[in-house]
């Protein structure tokens, strides 16, 4: 892709124009902070990549290695200024105005999380409450946590990589749940992240919705290789996946998943363990899996995966409904009238799911490198709801050794990850992965793929 090489200066038209001189000489200077640039860096040069079709971060950083963006203090507040970017972020010499309010969203996210959550004693990130905590005010600071509002946020999981006939899927079902008034919120990537929103826009203008949420949630690991869709228009950076994952089900009222890859299937072994813990026996969370007939294949492997793993009692926790957008968007909203009317009956909170108890090894950041990833505890004795945990970080270590840039230097300088654990389960996850290489959901085509996992059985 051409890039701009002009210096671009953005000023912010929203609530960040407010400031004091104080607060925009501390903004000026964290922006700068070496541990905080490079990732507010690789954040803002994803948003402003909108559209790219390359999904690897690695390749997307070296290609613009010449970008620069810097915080520039003013009389009235801030300006962005930046060069190298890519040309696609500009009509006519001009930033995409959508562009422009995610880079400020950006900025907002990156320093709030390092000022008022990492350096504030009052989050004790190393606690389950303290995690749960920070992730409510970093949703509550990016405005995505509205109070007085009917529950009506339906997340939607999936692939970037999908083919044409499910990405029409998925749009074809974000126009039901469009119809139906229901918000989209998405990891903000493309293929199976852009179909709902896509597919919502129309049902909502359809319906004289004018006011229609399409929020996008990603964090710095990935964010490089799947930058915003067109269609977000609200940004919100969390600073890992663990938390990623917990704003999703926290604020989300039903999630439905569509077909992906090692991405998605993380995505699933989370919230299966969440709801699989004991505590939540009762408490009321739609979850869908849906594409169309061509899709059938893929979440049987899923299907018969959660069942070898984690037994019949996860298998009863979603249902697959296949070729079928209307049913999809009618069970979505019948379960969300559910959480609705639990949440009144135990006085929580519509806006943010406070009850659901999310046990620490689905909250603390998992760092797969080479050791940490053969340390896994893959064993069927344990507790589903913990096997689940570990199954997880398994997918995630290969999520990250696929697509994130520290995964892919890593297997470059040490090889494929070892994945250890008793027989029926590594032959079951094998199996899985194979499927996902055959069906070309590895990022490359099957024939081009190496595997940046082994798997050991013990």
């Amino acid at each position: 892709m051409s890039k701009n090489t002009e210096i671009t200066r953005l000023t912010p038209h929203d609530q960040m124009e407010i400031l004091s001189q104080l607060e925009v000489n501390q903004l000026k200077q964290d922006s700068e902070h070496d541990s905080s640039y490079d990732i507010y860096r690789r954040c803002s040069l994803a948003v402003l990549n909108v559209g790219s079709i390359v999904d690897d971060s690695k390749q997307v950083l070296e290609q613009y290695k010449d970008f620069n963006i810097r915080v520039v203090p003013q009389e009235r507040g801030i300006k962005l200024e930046f060069e190298n970017a890519p040309e696609s972020a500009y009509v006519d010499g001009q930033v995409i105005t959508g562009i422009q309010e995610l880079l400020f969203s950006v900025l907002r996210d990156i320093v709030y999380i390092k000022n008022q959550i990492e350096t504030n004693q009052i989050f004790d990130l190393g606690k389950q409450e303290g995690i749960t905590n920070a992730v409510f005010h970093i949703l509550r600071n990016a405005k995505v946590l509205i109070p007085e509002t009917e529950p009506n946020l339906v997340v939607c999981w999936g692939g970037h990589s999908i083919g044409r006939a499910e990405y029409d899927y998925t749009k074809k079902v974000g126009y039901e749940l469009g119809l139906r008034g229901l918000n989209i919120c998405t990891g903000c990537g493309i293929g199976a992240m852009k179909g709902p929103m896509k597919g919502a826009t129309i049902g909502h203008s359809k319906q004289r919705t004018y006011s229609g949420r399409y929020i996008g949630m990603s964090e710095p690991g990935i964010i490089a290789a799947e930058s915003p869709n067109p269609i977000v228009n609200e940004l919100v950076i969390m600073p890992d996946i663990e938390k990623r994952l917990e704003g999703f089900v926290r604020s989300g009222h039903g999630i439905i998943v569509f077909p992906g890859g090692v991405g998605t299937a993380e995505e699933i072994l989370y919230i299966l363990g969440v709801l699989l813990n004991p505590a939540n026996r009762d408490l009321p969370f739609p979850l869908i899996f849906t594409g169309p007939e061509s899709s059938r294949g893929y979440f049987e492997m899923i299907d018969q995966f959660v069942k070898l793993t984690l037994g019949r009692e996860a298998q009863q926790l979603y249902k697959i409904i296949i070729s079928d957008p209307v049913t999809v968007a009618r069970e979505i909203t019948t379960g969300v009238e559910s959480v609705r009317n639990f949440r009144r009956d135990n006085s929580d909170a519509y806006y943010f799911n406070w009850i659901l108890e999310i046990d620490q090894e689905f909250q603390t950041p998992f760092h797969p490198t080479h050791e940490n990833v053969a340390r896994l505890n893959l064993d069927s004795g344990l507790p589903k709801h913990q096997l689940a945990a570990s199954l997880r970080q398994a997918f995630s270590a290969i999520v990250s050794g696929n697509i994130k840039e520290n995964g892919i230097r890593a297997i470059e300088q040490y090889g494929p990850f070892e994945i250890r654990g008793k027989q029926k389960i590594m032959r079951s996850l094998d199996d899985l992965l194979k499927s996902f290489i055959q069906q070309e959901r590895m990022k490359v085509p099957s024939s081009r793929y190496s595997p940046c996992y082994q798997i050991i059985d013990q």
